[in-house]
């Protein structure tokens, strides 16, 4: 990490707000207590930079992704990687022959479709806003309702900023941003709880089912992070009637959940593999630094 490093990081902190600035403050503390240590920004959107310019660009003018460079990005790139690596060494078939869904599912959500062991799509875009429904993000929106924010409701951007990234998502549709609530309100017959619910899983299915036709198929259905590891109700709810794509759960597999580094949970009818794989994007940001540091001293 260089100067020049930190000022770009700095400079994108309105890409990311909810994480840039603890990302800097992390940097700036480690120099100071270790000044004398290398230190390397493993950078979540590196796994989604195989994305093809169909899947990246956005219909807007050229001059935008040519001098602003406006495209997506995508996110969580280093869970994606390690989780779909994990799915194809279980797989026992050649890389380049997988066809991986991979579903993030924490505070923060997204999907990523895998193919030959590569990215070449994922519902975060420009920014870790767009796509899934998730625990205070918005998600997919229509554009327009920024407009109609700013011109009928005179809020300003810093304001429409705070109301998409911290106050919707399941937060804006029930009030809570937990899970683990939320099914207990579900249970006491919560209407807000249940809508929330539906409209979170609803989402995951959308773009299961777009990322299969992107895909020309499916080997493997990846659940993990918090939420895809241990929620056996989201799981299931995800996967209800996508018998149709070979997908198809056995629900006492989903109710134990994770039991190993790689649990499968699909029943003996199902042609896709559903896997929950722990994730650990610590361990692959420790290689890919250990790869950076060797880097250097080869050099």
């Amino acid at each position: 990490i260089t100067a020049e490093v930190r000022a770009t990081i700095k400079a994108l902190i309105p890409l990311a707000p909810l994480h840039n600035p603890a990302n800097l403050t992390g940097i700036e503390v480690a120099t100071e207590v270790f000044p004398e240590a290398v230190q390397v920004a493993v950078f979540d959107t590196a796994f989604h930079q195989t994305m093809p310019a169909l899947a990246y660009r956005y219909a807007i003018p050229q001059n935008l992704y040519d001098e602003q460079r406006i495209r997506s990005y995508g996110f969580h790139g280093t869970s994606h990687l390690y989780v779909s690596r994990k799915a194809i060494e279980h797989l026992g078939k050649p890389a380049e022959e997988t066809k991986i869904i991979t579903l993030h599912l924490g505070n923060g959500a997204s999907v990523a479709a895998v193919k030959g062991g590569q990215s070449i799509d994922s519902s975060m875009g420009f920014s870790p806003l767009p796509g899934l429904m998730m625990g205070t993000r918005s998600g997919d929106i229509d554009p327009a309702i920024v407009f109609y924010l700013g011109r009928n409701l005179g809020m300003t951007f810093d304001q429409i900023d705070a109301l998409l990234n911290k106050k919707s998502g399941l937060m804006g549709i029930c009030g809570d941003n937990d899970l683990r609530d939320i099914h207990k309100r579900v249970t006491a017959g919560d209407a807000a709880a249940t809508l929330a619910l539906e409209m979170y899983t609803y989402r995951i299915k959308k773009y299961i089912g777009a990322y299969v036709a992107a895909l020309g198929g499916l080997d493997a259905l990846v659940f993990t992070a918090g939420v895809g590891e241990k929620d056996e109700i989201v799981r299931a709810l995800a996967c209800q009637n996508l018998a149709y794509l070979g997908i198809q759960l056995d629900a006492e597999k989903n109710q134990r959940g994770a039991t190993g580094p790689v649990t499968e949970i699909q029943s003996a009818e199902s042609r896709v593999k559903v896997l929950v794989i722990p994730t650990n994007e610590e361990l692959e940001i420790a290689q890919q630094t250990l790869g950076v540091i060797q880097s250097i001293e080869q050099n």
